[in-house]
C-alpha cells in the first residue's frame, strides 16, 4: 500500500454514541478519513463515562460518512464466539462495500471477564484468538463459494453452517498487537497488523516479525496494510493539554500491562498514583500542533498506511478544527 490515511479514533468510552457519530462526520469533514472504534464493554475509568456497543455505531457511522471503519479491536474469544464476530463483520461489509476491515486481539480482563469465565494467561488467551481467527477465515471462504464449513479445535467448535449475507470480497482480517511473536504469526495468517505508538525501534522490531512471518506464508508484506492508533493530548495551553490527559487518560501514563484489571474503578484507584512524568514517552501532550505534526510524522516515515487519532480531551471539536487545518495536510510521504 503506498497513499496514507489518517483517520479519527471514535472513543466509544468517552462519548455518548450519538455523539461519537456525530464527531465522525465532522472529522471527515475536516479532512480525516476513515474510523476507527474499540469493543469495550467498560470504559477504562469511571470518569471516560461511556461505552456503547462498536456494532451500532460503526453502522451509524457508515451511514453519514464514507471513509473505511473497523473494529479496532474486537476479541473473538471470550464474550463473542468468532462465528458471531464473523456474521458481524460480513454484515456490516456488505452493507458498506469496500470500507470495513476487522480488527482482532486477544482481549482484556475489563471486558471479558463479565460473562463469567476463566481468565487464562497471555499465551492462551493468543492461541485462542488464532484459533477464532481460523473459524472466522473458513466462514468468510466457504460463505463466499456458497458452501458450509465447520470446526471443531481446542477451544472452539462450530457445527455445519455458513453465513447467508456476505459482501462480494471478505473483509480484511488484521490483529492488533506489540508483541514479536505474535506479530509473526499474524504475518503468516491474516492480511495486515495493528500496533498502538510505541518507541520506534520497538515498532520496527514488530515489523520485521511481521514481514518475516508473511514471506514464510508467500505472502509479499510490503502490499499488507500496518494500521496506528496514536493518543496524543493537544489543547490550546501546556496545562490543559495536561490536565486532559491526567484526567480523562490517566490509563495511558500507566506503565504496565493492563489485561488482567477486571473493574475501571480498580483502574480509578491506580489512575491516582498517575504523574505528569508518566506520559514520557507513551503520549505526546503538547499545545504546538506542529510538536505533533512531527511525532505523527514519524510513524508515517516508518511506514504505516493508516494512522487513527485520538486526542484524549473533551475538546474534540476544537482539536479536529486545528488537526484538519495544520496538521493532516502536511503529512506525507
Amino acid at each position: 500500500m503506498t497513499g496514507l490515511q489518517v483517520g479519527y479514533a471514535a472513543m466509544l468510552e468517552q462519548f455518548h454514541p450519538t455523539e461519537a457519530v456525530a464527531l465522525a462526520v465532522y472529522a471527515e469533514q475536516h479532512g480525516f478519513s476513515g474510523v476507527m472504534a474499540a469493543d469495550h464493554f467498560q470504559p477504562w475509568v469511571p470518569q471516560q463515562g461511556e461505552s456503547a456497543f462498536v456494532w451500532n455505531v460503526l453502522a451509524a457511522i457508515g451511514e453519514r460518512t464514507t471513509g473505511d471503519m473497523g473494529p479496532g479491536v474486537t476479541a473473538p474469544t471470550f464474550r463473542w464466539h468468532p462465528a458471531m464476530v464473523a456474521q458481524a463483520s460480513a454484515t456490516l461489509a456488505a452493507m458498506y462495500p469496500g470500507r470495513h476491515w476487522l480488527g482482532l486481539g486477544s482481549g482484556e480482563a475489563l471486558n471479558e471477564h463479565i460473562v463469567g469465565q476463566y481468565w487464562p494467561e497471555a499465551p492462551e488467551r493468543i492461541n485462542r484468538m488464532f484459533e477464532a481467527i481460523d473459524v472466522i477465515k473458513k466462514l468468510f471462504t466457504a460463505s463466499l463459494a456458497g458452501k458450509d464449513t465447520k470446526h471443531s479445535g481446542q477451544f472452539f467448535k462450530l457445527e455445519s453452517t455458513r453465513l447467508w449475507t456476505m459482501p462480494e470480497v471478505a473483509p480484511e482480517i488484521l490483529v492488533a498487537t506489540a508483541g514479536p511473536v505474535t506479530a509473526k504469526r499474524a504475518g503468516k495468517t491474516v492480511d495486515g497488523l495493528i500496533t498502538v505508538g510505541a518507541p520506534i525501534e520497538k515498532i520496527a522490531g514488530l515489523f520485521a516479525k511481521f514481514d518475516e512471518g508473511a514471506r514464510e506464508a508467500g505472502k509479499d508484506p510490503s502490499t499488507m496494510p500496518r494500521v496506528l492508533q496514536l493518543h496524543m493530548s493537544w489543547a490550546p495551553t501546556e496545562e490543559e493539554a495536561m490536565r486532559n490527559a491526567l484526567v480523562e487518560w490517566p490509563n495511558g501514563g500507566m506503565k504496565f500491562p493492563k489485561s488482567d484489571i477486571r473493574s475501571p474503578f480498580e483502574l480509578e484507584q491506580m489512575a491516582k498514583l498517575v504523574r505528569p512524568e508518566d506520559f514520557e514517552g507513551r503520549l505526546v501532550i503538547d499545545s504546538d500542533p506542529d510538536v505533533h505534526r512531527a511525532y505523527i510524522q514519524r510513524f508515517v516515515d516508518l511506514g504505516f498506511d493508516r494512522i487513527y487519532l485520538h486526542n484524549v480531551g473533551r475538546n474534540q471539536r476544537e482539536w479536529i478544527d486545528v488537526f484538519g487545518r495544520d496538521v493532516l495536510p502536511k503529512l506525507g510521504r
